[in-house]
């Protein structure tokens, strides 16, 4: 099922969700704890960020519903650590104006990976309206039917990233 959030313009709670995923960190964050629980101080050290600024942007996404607390932990020296999951929020939310974001993110994400890793496809198409509607339809549906599966118990995280938009070459002469 795919239950996409509309949003209400004025709406403050609205606003406060886009203002929290509209920064590539805290969309990393997500990533990092869509299959693991993550404690702060975890998620500082694999983004290679300053614990303090980490509680901040993990506070702001807790507080709109993006992450959710899980029950605090003993860590090392029994330090009380309060571990965090995403709550698959982002994934239901509309991104208007925020496509760089996920560019940038998906960018981030790949740094690291071996280029032999890395499955990429890019292509022209020439659609109409209504192929272009189905295209984009039935590839959100694959999408969201692979998303709503059990996650595989022996399975490997992978990410997938898709980007539709109007192709702005210049068109050749009109062949007659």
């Amino acid at each position: 099922m795919d239950d996409r959030i509309e949003l209400t313009p004025g709406n403050p709670e609205d606003e406060a969700r886009l203002r929290a995923i509209s920064s590539p960190l805290r969309l990393r964050v997500l990533r990092l704890c869509a299959f693991e629980s993550r404690t702060n101080k975890e998620l500082a050290g694999l983004l290679g960020v300053n614990p303090g600024t980490m509680l901040h942007h993990v506070r702001t996404l807790a507080q709109t519903g993006f992450l959710r607390a899980e029950p605090a932990r003993s860590g090392a020296q029994g330090a009380r650590e309060v571990p965090y999951r995403a709550t698959g929020l982002s994934w239901r939310m509309p991104m208007p104006d925020r496509s760089r974001v996920l560019v940038e993110v998906f960018l981030q994400q790949i740094e690291r990976v071996d280029p032999g890793d890395l499955d990429t496809s890019w292509l022209g198409l020439k659609l109409n309206d209504a192929h272009r509607e189905e295209f984009q339809r039935r590839l959100h549906e694959l999408l969201v039917e692979f998303k709503e599966r059990e996650d595989d118990a022996d399975g490997e995280t992978y990410s997938v990233f898709t980007a539709f938009h109007p192709d702005l070459n210049p068109r050749g002469p009109v062949q007659t």
